[in-house]
């Protein structure tokens, strides 16, 4: 193979060690690798699909599933727009994460330790390991539930039990990770196909959803908390970091041209998951704005809309499913929840080496991930059971939309700096898109977060010294927030990235010519080893 050639010009990058900052990213090409040729073919597609799809569990995960079936439930179909609004952020979002990666050959939480000095390095590494944790407590939840509707297990108990599954997951990859993928896609997209055919049961009006698609309108506090726990569960902090890690496993030629090419099919495949992910997500929640909202529904699912959650929500798949209803969902919700275990668990060990150079195997990773979030679960589900079990995914959700700027702002700078990008720098017109995407995000963060303090000062029962005491450490803590932000937004980039291949000369000159002369980038090492069992082969896609 022509990447095997060690004479040609190889990326180098920094990976922190100033030890070994300018040395080739790998020695060996005997890993698990996809190499992709270098010509110009629609089929070099192929070679890309995977990263994409992976990120895209993390959109159709319990946390989403419930935020989806509240909104239905209670507001119809007024909040699809955010879904909407969120699916095409996420988009554009992502593709950055993957091209940061692709040019940079470094992952975003590399750039990060890189980038800010050891204080807010450090404040960086905390908030994505609080955001993993978050995620995972839907997981955590959602897995509990499903346990309880297959097996009647008390749902505090099944919290304990979600600490057995990455023994579980770690039996099934003994059958190859991807077979294990394929597994549970083929589950979660059964109970898509479930909601698909219970929409034509239940027959939401299709002016009523497209006037919710794209009619912005947010009725009342409790439609500012669900259309921000709808972002937190949509645009998750963690998504950014693992994204830009996965398409390092790559082996893609270093010319301009070959580089632009990634990146557009980079693209094209998170179009395609992240369209798959949206219409599962508009579908959950047309199905359960027009079941919970029809006229004939008997006082028993009536009361189950009231205060609807992923325990509750197999009543609305009766009409497809029948009896079997609440099994079958309770299997995808199981699959849906161990899905993103392995998401997270990526996250996890990208996170935890990029910002602090540490390193720990997979099955030690995701049960210390897993055991951070079952403490808050199994502490809600002991006290406030079910409901109040649901309710906290909600809230784990919020606090993915608080953090997202903390991933989201870093993206944005290293993306739209030619030191860092070089001639693959965002254009104008996209880091304009990108910047007030995340303002809008920040701006209804904020809003809520205000309004709602307030709101709970105002109304509460306390004395007037408990009121101001209380008020000072609520908008001590906004002041450091908003602190945070500015910091992250108007600080410079100091740290630029060795781009060899693309910033000389010759390497140029090979980009724009027919593309006959091969320079490849090896795909990291430390990257691949990280990731969960695989096959040992080399996949040459022809």
């Amino acid at each position: 193979m022509a990447g095997s050639n060690s004479g040609q010009p190889q990326f180098i990058a920094s990976t922190g060690n100033e030890n070994f900052s300018n040395a080739p990213l790998i020695q060996n090409t005997d890993t698990d690798q996809i190499v992709v040729p270098d010509r110009k073919s629609w089929k070099n597609l192929f070679a890309y699909m995977g990263p994409g799809f992976l990120v895209s569990i993390a959109y159709i995960d319990p946390g989403n599933f419930e935020t989806d079936l509240q909104s239905g439930a209670q507001y119809k179909y007024e909040l699809l727009w955010i879904i909407l609004v969120a699916s095409c952020a996420a988009l554009v979002i992502q593709s950055l994460a993957a091209n940061l990666g692709v040019v940079t050959g470094k992952h975003l939480a590399e750039h990060c330790r890189a980038e800010y000095p050891r204080g807010p390095n450090f404040v960086l590494w905390v908030l994505a390991e609080i955001a993993i944790v978050a995620c995972d407590i839907p997981e955590v939840i959602g897995t509990a539930f499903a346990l309880n509707m297959l097996f009647n297990i008390p749902v505090w108990i099944g919290v304990l039990l979600t600490g057995l599954s990455t023994l579980v997951l770690l039996a099934l990859q003994q059958y190859g990770v991807r077979k294990l993928e394929f597994f549970i896609a083929f589950l979660v997209l059964t109970i898509a196909g479930c909601f698909f055919a219970e929409l034509g049961y239940a027959k939401p009006v299709a002016g009523e959803v497209l006037n919710g698609l794209f009619v912005p309108q947010l009725k009342g506090n409790g439609a500012t908390g669900l259309a921000i726990s709808l972002l937190g569960a949509m645009v998750m902090p963690h998504n950014l970091f693992l994204h830009s890690a996965l398409v390092l496993s790559r082996k893609i030629p270093r010319s301009v041209r070959g580089i632009k090419e990634a990146c557009r099919f980079y693209m094209i495949e998170s179009g395609f998951a992240l369209m798959v992910a949206f219409l599962i997500n508009v579908s959950v929640i047309s199905v359960s704005g027009a079941v919970c909202n029809s006229s004939n529904l008997n006082p028993e699912d009536q009361a189950s809309c009231k205060d609807l959650d992923l325990n509750k929500a197999s009543f609305l798949l009766r009409n497809v499913l029948g009896s079997w209803s609440s099994k079958l969902f309770a299997i995808a919700l199981l699959a849906s929840g161990q899905s993103s275990t392995i998401t997270g668990t990526y996250a996890g060990q990208y996170v935890m080496q990029g910002f602090l150079d540490l390193r720990l195997t997979p099955w030690i990773r995701n049960l210390l991930t897993r055991c951070l979030a079952i403490v808050p679960s199994l502490i809600v589900a002991v006290i406030g059971g079910s409901a109040g079990a649901g309710k906290l995914i909600i809230i784990a959700s919020m606090i993915l939309s608080f953090e997202l700027p903390f991933a989201l702002i870093p993206l944005l700078k290293f993306t739209s700096s030619e030191t860092k990008m070089g001639t693959h720098v965002n254009s104008i017109s996209v880091s304009a898109i990108t910047w007030v995407i995340g303002s809008l995000i920040m701006g209804i963060n904020i809003y809520y977060l205000m309004t709602s303090f307030i709101h709970l000062l105002l109304h509460s029962h306390l004395k007037l010294v408990a009121v101001v005491f209380l008020g000072i450490i609520g908008f001590s803590g906004v002041a450091i927030y908003l602190a945070a932000i500015t910091y992250l937004v108007f600080r410079p980039n100091k740290e630029a990235t060795h781009l060899l291949s693309l910033t000389s000369t010759e390497s140029r000159e090979m980009g724009n010519n027919s593309g006959s002369t091969s320079m490849y980038c090896l795909p990291r090492e430390d990257i691949a080893n990280m990731q969960l069992p695989q096959r040992r082969q080399t996949e040459d896609i022809n």
